[in-house]
């Protein structure tokens, strides 16, 4: 590892040094971390992913999210809005997950919010995607699966808005979080092979309407 927060792999190339630290991390850095990101329920899964991580570990969200998919109806937020009691104590008994009552009850609110959202501004994307900073304040040496990463304005600004709308589980730091793995930033370190195509990526996204 460098003093740069950047590591040489194995197949000869420099990545964000935590992208080494457990072999799950290297698919996600390389192929989904930093690239933007518009899909509604991929977005409305990153929300609540980055919730149930709270406490814990990247990697444990990471390992159990094919789990996650399955039984939260791979985040089809309109369908998990009509989710009752009977559908916590499903999710509570499934080993599989993380069984925390507070959290599945919060991904429920959620995907109500998720709903009213797309109401009032057509598209939960064209509500997050106001909130991408105009100029990027890359926090150093940016660890995803620590959550020691700082955060700017603009993720306070998010997170309030989605407060505002009823939202839970979802502070500053989550929001940031959120921001890197969904493109509205790339903090990706300079010299990381993924850095230039996250920011092609991100000079071609079209960015939802409502921006």
């Amino acid at each position: 590892m460098s003093d740069d927060g950047l590591i040489l792999c194995e197949d000869g190339l420099l990545r964000c040094d935590w992208a080494a630290h457990v072999p799950e991390f290297a698919a996600y850095h390389d192929e989904e971390w930093g690239f933007p990101v518009d899909d509604e329920h991929r977005l409305f899964e990153k929300i609540c992913l980055e919730g149930f991580q709270s406490g814990l570990s990247w990697r444990t969200v990471l390992n159990k999210r094919p789990a996650f998919r399955e039984l939260f109806h791979d985040f089809n937020f309109e369908r998990i809005a009509r989710f009752d009691e009977s559908d916590v104590q499903r999710l509570l008994g499934d080993a599989r997950i993380i069984r925390h009552r507070g959290k599945i009850e919060a991904t429920i609110n959620n995907a109500q919010r998720a709903c009213d959202v797309v109401d009032r501004y057509g598209s939960l994307g064209d509500l997050v995607w106001r909130f991408e900073p105009s100029a990027e304040k890359r926090p150093d040496r940016v660890r995803p699966e620590t959550r020691t990463v700082t955060f700017d304005d603009s993720a306070k600004a998010l997170a309030k808005a989605l407060k505002k709308e009823g939202w839970r589980f979802f502070g500053p730091t989550t929001a940031y979080a959120f921001m890197q793995a969904m493109g509205l930033v790339n903090d990706h370190l300079h010299g990381c092979v993924v850095r230039e195509r996250c920011e092609t990526a991100r000079d071609a996204f079209a960015r939802p309407s409502g921006r």
